[in-house]
């Protein structure tokens, strides 16, 4: 047998089976759910495993299945609002056996210390540290999403995580703490005062 009728039906098989594979792709595929993405679109995808789940999008599909909304602190409060609007569940404050709501914050490597072990790589659930063995490492500041999953790994405690500053981009207003007991508490809705009459209007 020539090299030539050799590569011919290796391209023939290579055919026939990208064509049953395509079949395959197309008529077995499995539907996901779209609720599953809507709630993974609003986790902040830190994979920290910090809900008891080993990545975000096991716990979005949880809470499709029925789980609570509120074991994601690195989302908060925030993540926890939009997950109840989108639901139509009650607002629950995060659950603090999963941990506590903190500011923004990323890996920092102190690299005159790092001895390139490798190991803050391993850990990285999202490939935000560069770096190789016995070479210094570095984090990727837009990659990290603050997890601080690389930093109990480290031999030589040179990882720590800083505060990262706020940005346009991550920059959402609070909306204030209003006490319905106060009386001057409808401010906002109207600067008169319960007891002005029309004669204080027309001035």
């Amino acid at each position: 047998m020539s090299v030539l009728s050799a590569i011919l039906i290796l391209l023939a098989l290579a055919l026939v089976f990208g064509a049953v594979l395509g079949f395959a792709a197309i008529h077995f595929r499995v539907e996901e759910d779209p609720i599953v993405d809507q709630i993974d679109n609003l986790l902040p995808q830190t994979q920290c495993g910090q809900c008891g789940h080993p990545g975000c999008r096991p716990y979005a599909e949880a809470i499709a299945n029925g789980e609570a909304i509120n074991k994601c602190p690195p989302g908060g409060e925030t993540t926890i609002h939009a997950l109840a609007d989108l639901l139509g569940r009650d607002f629950v404050p995060l659950d603090a056996e999963h941990g506590e709501e903190q500011a923004k914050t990323v890996a920092y490597i102190r690299e005159d210390e790092c001895i390139g072990c490798t190991k803050c790589i391993q850990a990285c659930p999202v490939d935000a540290i560069l770096g190789a063995a016995k070479l210094m490492h570095t984090v990727i500041v837009d990659e990290c999403t603050g997890c601080d999953l690389c930093v109990e790994p480290c031999p030589v405690d040179c990882i720590e995580m800083v505060p990262l500053e706020k940005t346009a981009k991550d920059w959402y207003w609070q909306i204030p703490v209003v006490d319905m007991q106060d009386p001057q508490a409808d401010i906002i809705a109207t600067d008169r005062p319960k007891n002005a009459t029309d004669k204080d209007e027309a001035a």
